[in-house]
This record gives C-alpha cells, structure tokens and sequence, in this order.
C-alpha cells in the first residue's frame, strides 16, 4: 500500500474551515484547490472511484453519473467477474485493493459499496486520504465502529453520505411534516417491523466450501471478517449477506436503516437509554447462520421504540394488502389524538375519535433533494454536508448495533446518550469493539 498523503486531507480541511462563509453564493470550487496539489482535476468536474462493484455499487455510481459534472476515474473490486465490465463501460482505471484506488491520482471522492463487514475501515482511511465518500448502509455492524467513521469524517472534513436512499423521497418529507405538526399530539410510542417468510431452507444447504471462482480473491473479499468458506450464495448480492453474521449482522442492520429513519428524523432522536432485544435462530437451516427472528424496544426520554424483524412470516399487520408471503415493512407513530401508519409511499392516520377534527393537512415545509445520490454529488461541489451525514446516522446506526448485541447477550444494555458509552457491563462495552482478523486492526485511535 502507498503511504498516504496526510497534507491532502490537511489542505482541505483548512479551506473548508476557513471559507465556509463563502459558500452563501453559488459557485464552482476548484477542485485541484482544495484537494492539494495531488489533484489536478478540472474545476467543474468530479472524478469519483468505486470500491465494490455488485450490484447496488454499479447502480450508485450509475445514478452519480447522471450529474453532468461527474466523471468516473477508477473502480476496484476483488473479483474481475464483476470489475471488468465497469471498467469497460466508464474506461477508467481498474484495481484489485481499494487501498491503491483510495491514492488514485486526481480522485476527488469514492463510493463503498462492499459488503457491510468492510464500511468502517474503507470509509475511514477514505477520509484520511483526503475523499468525499458514499458508503452504503449499513454504516457499520458494531457500535465503536459507527463512533470512529463519525469522528474519521469529522476530522478530515469529508463529505460524506451513508445510503439510505428513501430518506430523500418526497413521502418521508410528509411524513416528517405531519409528524412534526403536532396533529397526532404527544407521541409515547414507535413501532417499527420488516418481515418476510424464507423458512425452512433459507438460502439452502451444502453450498458451503464451494470452488472458489477464478479470479476472485477470497482473503480479500474477506478482509477483517473471520475466515470461512466460500459459498456462492453469499457473493450474490446484499440481500444475500444477510443470512451470514459475519459480513451483514442480519436483517436488523441490512433493513433497520432506512425504516427507523422515519421516526429518528420525524421526532429528532437522540440515542436511547436503554436496549432490550431478544431473538435467535429458531426456523430456518441454511448455509448462513443469522437469526431468524428479532424482537427490540429501544427507550428514549419520552417514548419507547420497536423494532420486529423475522424471515420466517410475513404478516404485516395493517400493510398485509392480500394472502401472498412476501416483503413487508411498516412504521407506526402512536400519538394522544390518532395513530400514524406508513411505509414507503402510503400512510393512513386513525383518529382517536375526534381528537383530530378540522386539522389541516401540514403545509409543505421540507426542501426536495434531487435524489440521495445527486444530493451526496452537489455536496461535494457545495461543501455542506448531505443530510445522512455521519453526525446524523451515528443516531440510527447506534441503536441497531446495540440491539444485535443486545440479543446476542440475552441482556439489557444500558446506554449514556451524553457520553455515548455503556455503561455498567464491562462485556457488553469490550464485545462493542470487533476485533478484526489478521492482519487487519480496528481503527481505535478514532474512539
């Protein structure tokens, strides 16, 4: 690996320090300004990398490209199967080691589209390279790594959006404004689920210690995760990875993002006090080894949380709309004078008798974004902070790492929100902290 320039990271930091008020005005910054003289990219164009080239990778960096002023400069992936054709396609350079494409010369910002296990240390050290970065969600698997990505983006001054892509739609904007109206009154309690039915097989069984493909590097596609067979089901897609603890933590943190989103963004959640989750493998028998069901209330000042996740039924409470098994997800919002039901693109308010007669649907209050990624691109170019920015996410990535450990103690974890530390259980606060295979080493320095 090549030492990285620390004074890259250290130029633009300074600029962004010292000439945050002159972004009031629109304009072009010169890209070769503030990134130091590494770069030397043409003022009105991005040159953005891809770590990870799967399928939700290729299809950021396809809608990135959709920005005029965006140009693809390099991509990486551990499997030439996957990273030739994106090489083809943007004719730009191609890598094996992210560490190499993070000191591409001239990259003004990358896109980590790997599995969930790699996130924190390749949105770090892109940070300490001196790039804006998209990393797909989850953030991180475990909650002293989501502290170290906030603190790594914060000290380098790096723009930086996590991928929870229906934050930017127009119905969660509504949601949040009625929300936020105060029509529902006093709200004591969230409840939060995301089922579907894949018992009894799962993903099936005897895939494990399959051939590894020609041109793949399995010990690179593993990294700091702990060694295992290669299955081919695995290397699939995201949804795959969910059925492996290693490399996803489970369907809490492949899904939880973009669902408790809501309710942290509508409600301005802070982190909670207290995490109780239980659950486990109960139904299904497939190669993977992540719990089947999930059950979590999260306790806040005012009000309690819940989240339920299971892969083995698929009813979906007041979203069932038919008999078939499927995908389901919901969120409810349970106030003095009526009850929030919503999801994605519906919602229906229950009244508590008349509680809510004669008020207004809310006035529109809340900006469109041209979409999560166009949104991370103009940040880029504007030096202000998209809006699933670390120092946002850290209060929804927080909460889901907590729960996976929660139920994997079988206990309660009581939690400092002033401090952000756990407190009164010395092996829950050591289990916090992943310990990362050889020779990988988790970024302590950032806690």
């Amino acid at each position: 690996m090549k030492k990285i320039n620390k004074s890259t990271a250290f130029t633009r930091r300074e600029f962004v320090k010292t000439t945050s008020a002159a972004f009031v005005a629109p304009f072009v910054v010169p890209y070769s300004f503030i990134r130091g003289s590494r770069f030397s990219a043409p003022s009105d164009k991005i040159n953005i990398g891809l770590i990870g080239c799967g399928e939700l990778g290729v299809k950021n960096l396809s809608e990135c490209t959709m920005h005029p002023d965006v140009v693809v400069a390099a991509a990486c992936d551990v499997w030439k199967e996957r990273l030739d054709p994106v090489v083809d396609q943007y004719k730009c350079t191609g890598y094996t080691d992210y560490r190499e494409l993070l000191q591409h010369n001239g990259l003004d910002a990358v896109i980590i589209g790997t599995p969930a296990h790699w996130h924190a240390i390749q949105t770090i050290e892109a940070a300490e390279a001196g790039l804006d970065i998209y990393v797909e969600k989850p953030m991180t698997m475990h909650f002293s790594e989501s502290l170290a990505v906030r603190n790594a983006v914060r000290k380098y001054g790096s723009m930086c959006q996590v991928g929870t892509q229906i934050h930017a739609s127009e119905h969660y904007r509504r949601m949040v404004e009625l929300v936020r109206s105060g029509n529902l009154g006093n709200i004591g309690t969230v409840r939060t689920f995301f089922v579907m039915n894949e018992a009894p097989h799962g993903i099936g069984l005897g895939n494990n210690s399959r051939r590894i493909p020609r041109g793949m590097d399995w010990d690179m596609w593993v990294g700091p995760a702990r060694m295992q067979p290669f299955n081919p089901n695995l290397v699939k897609n995201a949804f795959y990875h969910c059925f492996w603890m290693d490399f996803s933590g489970g369907w809490t943190p492949g899904m939880a993002p973009h669902i408790i989103d809501l309710p942290v963004w509508a409600l301005e959640l802070g982190y909670p006090s207290e995490i109780s989750a239980s659950g486990g493998r109960f139904i299904i028998n497939d190669d993977g080894d992540a719990y089947d069901n999930h059950e979590v209330i999260w306790r806040y000042p005012d009000l309690t949380m819940t989240w339920m996740q299971s892969s083995s039924n698929s009813y979906g409470f007041d979203f069932l709309r038919g008999q078939e098994s499927r995908r389901r997800l919901g969120i409810y919002f349970h106030g003095v004078n009526g009850t929030l039901r919503t999801d994605y693109n519906s919602h229906e308010v229950y009244p508590e008798g008349d509680r809510m007669k004669g008020m207004a649907t809310p006035p529109v209050s809340i900006p469109p974004v041209p979409g999560h990624r166009l949104e991370w691109v103009e940040s880029i170019k504007t030096r202000k902070q998209p809006s699933c920015n670390p120092e946002y996410h850290v209060k929804v990535d927080v909460p889901i790492a907590l729960s996976v450990l929660s139920m994997q103690l079988g206990r309660s974890i009581n939690f400092d929100p002033v401090n952000e530390k756990i407190v009164g259980d010395e092996e829950a606060a050591r289990l916090a902290t992943p310990v990362y295979r050889e020779p990988w080493k988790f970024p302590s320095g950032y806690l």
